[in-house]
């Protein structure tokens, strides 16, 4: 992934004797799902603001920044002959919007230093000779000496990329304590069945209030969509890890979408109430689809037993008053999050306490090294945990040589 790659380009600018060991047939399986397949790179937030994504953890990765941070980053890519472009919420993307570009890019750093790839093959476990990194032994039985070694072998969500864990309990084997690992950034299950049939259903510029029991616990604007079974995209996947959190602790958790946040309710009434004026003979469907997605219209239509093709000015004023505490106020329960396999991150890892934030060596095993999602480290949407994919990788990859 991107941090074994980004460790192994740093590590070979001091070394010509590096390694890149591959558990798949090619290198950033995972990367190239990021973004929806553009590959959300970094955020142009400042540095203060950036560590703040990270929440507790946050200044474990400030030695990291130093040594990378986002404007170099993009620089790397940019000198490159891959240009970036920044996109609302400072989400910094390459203008190719493709991921396939950022690996290419990558790829080529890699054959330009030399660096030797060895694919299809794990590591069952790390060679240690009186306190430290001797070499390693892959799952074919071919073992590997070396001086230093860096894993950065991912989470475990997403296992169909390779991110099955494997490396996390090779650390736990080493003494090194784990973080309980669960998922982070996973949609939610919703109880009622009527979600079924608004899948894939996008919503833009719409403000989720999360309710556990009697108390509002969090609200936001941005995005949402609609699954099989529930409700995703990057306002939901922000939110997400506190929802499943209530949930745990036994809240109740009702959802509710404000399609109009720009409105007030006696605003929409206002403009509603014209429309009814101006067009008594319209349907009520057919007054709506100014104000609503189609699919949308026929859910609320139906969850208030109105009949679709009703002329507007058969509706009587507590129907309408209903319907518009619905544009107000869409409201759902929450069931759960989905499972590990669906979460884009992984929370928990290696203890940070085991390692040096100076240098990613850990504090157990001299010349042992880790990266990336490893480390319990985890940030919301918007290029935060890519980043420091790339900075942990970098800064363990200069480390290891000197």
């Amino acid at each position: 992934g991107p941090a074994g790659i980004m460790a192994a380009i740093a590590a070979s600018t001091g070394s010509s004797n590096v390694i890149l060991i591959e558990k798949n047939s090619s290198l950033g399986k995972k990367l190239l799902m990021t973004g929806k397949g553009r590959c959300n790179l970094t955020n142009d937030c400042d540095l203060e603001a950036f560590l703040q994504r990270f929440s507790k953890n946050g200044q474990f990765l400030r030695d990291s920044f130093k040594i990378m941070f986002n404007s170099q980053l993009v620089s790397f890519f940019e000198d490159r002959g891959l240009k970036m472009k920044v996109e609302r919420q400072k989400r910094v993307f390459p203008v190719t919007d493709r991921s396939s570009s950022v690996l290419r890019i990558l790829e080529n750093e890699l054959k330009k230093n030399k660096v030797k790839i060895i694919t299809d093959t794990g590591i069952n476990s790390v060679l240690v000779k009186d306190g430290k990194v001797s070499g390693v032994l892959s799952n074919i039985g071919r073992s590997f000496e070396c001086d230093s070694l860096i894993l950065a072998t991912g989470g475990v969500s997403y296992k169909n990329t390779g991110s099955d864990g494997e490396g996390i309990k090779v650390a736990e084997a080493l003494g090194h304590k784990i973080v309980q690992l669960r998922a982070g950034l996973v949609p939610l299950i919703v109880k009622q069945k009527f979600i079924k049939d608004l899948e894939g259903l996008s919503l833009k510029n719409i403000r989720l209030l999360f309710n556990a029991g009697k108390k509002k616990v969090i609200s936001d604007v941005g995005e949402m969509i609609f699954t099989k079974n529930g409700i995703s995209g990057p306002l939901v996947l922000t939110l997400s890890c506190s929802i499943v959190d209530f949930l745990k602790d036994g809240y109740h958790v009702n959802c509710s979408v404000d399609l109009k946040p720009a409105l007030s309710k006696d605003q929409l009434l206002k403009r509603f109430l014209k429309d009814v004026s101006d067009h008594p003979k319209k349907s009520i469907k057919g007054i709506l689809k100014d104000y609503l997605p189609e699919r949308l219209i026929c859910t609320f239509l139906d969850l208030l037993n109105i009949p679709h093709e009703e002329k507007i000015s058969h509706i009587n004023r507590k129907v309408r008053e209903d319907l518009l505490d619905m544009f107000k106020g869409f409201s759902f329960d929450i069931e759960r999050g989905e499972s590990i396999d669906f979460g884009m991150i992984t929370q928990g890892g290696v203890s940070l306490k085991d390692v040096s934030p100076k240098t990613m060596e850990s504090r157990i095993v001299k010349g042992l090294y880790f990266a990336g999602e490893m480390l319990d480290i985890d940030a919301d949407t918007g290029g935060f945990n890519l980043q420091a994919a790339f900075s942990t990788g970098f800064l363990a990859g200069l480390s290891s040589i000197s």
